[in-house]
């Protein structure tokens, strides 16, 4: 369940958002002002914050610079103040959305959903992890049994071709057409055959196997399945 941080000192407008966040199936916590939001802030983890400008002990601008360089979670500005200079100042400031008052309630839901759905796909890692070996395929990173694992490009390259076609068998001649780089360097059967080699030794032990040679035709990745 998305936890949306609702920053709004009207407390009408606070709980009729809020009702209309939690029929959605957000989970919302409301605030009033500065302090409060602070405190919330600095012990609990939020997937977007919805920030007014003009609150009782201070400016919802000054809050978000501040915060800014500490969090990443997305904000929408949810204010009274529609000047233009305002609005630039909230993009500036690194906010999301600049949503001026009075709003159709309608429109700032579907706002939110579209938001937190864009962040869901830049946020998506591709990780395979059978509790034995992780490969995170988006930042490049390994581990073996919870040990840092080094592999080159090409060794990821060619554990991802497995994972995703996990229990098919892989022929060579179907490696070795993926296996050619952005730059055209041909990859040739000596060099797949050491490539595959050379993983199995960094993540095959004697109880563990991952990749089964299927004699004469290719390769079948018996690891776990991976889900994206």
């Amino acid at each position: 369940m998305k936890r949306i941080l609702l920053v709004e000192d009207d407390k009408l407008l606070n709980q009729t958002l809020a009702y209309h966040l939690t029929a959605e199936g957000y989970e919302v916590i409301s605030s009033h002002n500065i302090k409060s939001t602070e405190d919330y802030l600095s012990k609990d983890g939020f997937d977007l914050i919805i920030l007014d400008i003009n609150l009782p002990d201070g400016s919802g601008f000054e809050l978000c610079k501040i915060w800014r360089g500490k969090i990443t979670t997305p904000i929408i500005f949810l204010t009274a103040n529609d000047m233009e200079s305002d609005m630039l100042k909230g993009y500036e400031l690194g906010g999301e959305d600049y949503i001026t008052k009075p709003f159709h309630v309608s429109v700032f839901l579907k706002k939110i959903g579209i938001l937190l759905k864009n962040t869901d796909k830049k946020n998506t890692e591709h990780i395979y992890d059978d509790g034995n070996l992780l490969l995170n395929f988006t930042n490049r990173t390994a581990k073996l049994q919870g040990e840092n694992l080094e592999l080159t490009t090409g060794e990821f390259n060619l554990l991802y071709l497995f994972v995703i076609n996990y229990k098919m068998v892989l022929t060579r001649n179907l490696l070795l057409e993926k296996l050619w780089d952005n730059n055209e360097k041909y990859v040739d059967e000596n060099a797949l055959t050491m490539m595959i080699s050379r993983i199995r030794t960094k993540i095959e032990t004697k109880d563990k196997k991952y990749i089964k040679t299927i004699y004469g035709i290719g390769y079948q990745w018996i690891g776990d399945a991976y889900e994206e």
